[in-house]
């Protein structure tokens, strides 16, 4: 009897614990990182799901297979800005000709300039905290 009362009282023990940890590891502003987009980008981010972008292309990783990608592209060496543009003019292998004209080209390359100033992907630099959250680099 008494054996069952202890363990009970574990039990409830954990269950409080459990909460109290839950609590404090998300309802924190610690781990929250804000970035603001510019008009362009948001333009550009709706262009990005109009045209379903993502099913293609990854951003993070998260997307599809059949392209790149894009996380990085407006900073990587041999890309940039003009590589993305001139992507979106012709197209390239299995990715359609759009007809962006200039002004969706341009907020396309700023929603790409704005995911690529939050980090790095894939992040080789990561560290795992003891509160179960990962610690990456970012830009």
């Amino acid at each position: 009897m008494r054996r069952t009362f202890y363990n009970k009282l574990i039990l409830v023990i954990l269950v409080i614990a459990f909460v109290f940890y839950n609590y404090a590891v998300y309802t924190g502003d610690a781990h929250i990182v804000s970035h603001r987009l510019s008009r362009a980008a948001i333009r550009g981010q709706d262009i990005w799901q109009k045209n379903n972008c993502s099913a293609c292309h990854q951003i993070y990783g998260l997307g599809g297979y059949l392209g790149p990608d894009l996380t990085n592209i407006h900073s990587h060496p041999s890309k940039g800005p003009e590589y993305i543009r001139g992507i979106l003019n012709s197209g390239i292998r299995h990715m359609p000709e759009y007809q962006f004209g200039e002004r969706e080209k341009e907020a396309l390359t700023a929603f790409l300039r704005a995911v690529d100033s939050t980090g790095y992907y894939p992040n080789k630099q990561a560290r795992f905290l003891k509160n179960g959250w990962v610690e990456i680099k970012t830009k």
